[in-house]
């Protein structure tokens, strides 16, 4: 594997951490909405999946965002009967969304985002020195 094919794959990796981030920020922006109209449902958390694709070309696998995925559990549920999204029995439903979580799905993404980009520096930094030498 080449110094291009390294960049190449992490580039893949700094996309696909970067639509996780956007994924959180999206819940995170949301974390405190509710409903439209009375007794409906909130925004519902977002989960990104990520799948392996092989690219022909370079012969390994690249990670990439399989698809968005809703979070299927249990609506936050708080009474509240002047609430204007409350329903007949006065309790509003609440996003999904637990803050302590997204604060750890961000991190990690960070983290992830911040290896590849290291990776990319160490490559080019190597190809900075190949080139020196070729020179001299």
């Amino acid at each position: 594997m080449g110094i291009g094919d390294t960049l190449h794959i992490s580039a893949a990796g700094m996309q696909a951490q970067g639509e996780r981030l956007r994924v959180v920020a999206e819940n995170i922006a949301n974390a405190g909405s509710t409903s439209d109209v009375p007794g409906g449902e909130p925004y519902r958390r977002k989960m990104v999946v990520f799948k392996n694709v092989l690219d022909k070309e370079m012969g390994t696998n690249l990670v990439k965002v399989g698809k968005r995925v809703l979070d299927k559990s249990d609506f936050i549920k708080k009474y509240q009967p002047y609430h204007p999204a409350a329903d007949e029995q006065g309790y509003v439903l609440y996003p999904n969304v637990n803050s302590i979580i997204e604060m750890m799905d961000m991190r990690e993404a960070r983290r992830g985002y911040e290896a590849n980009l290291n990776v990319i520096e160490m490559a080019k930094a190597m190809l900075s020195q190949t080139i020196n030498l070729l020179r001299g």
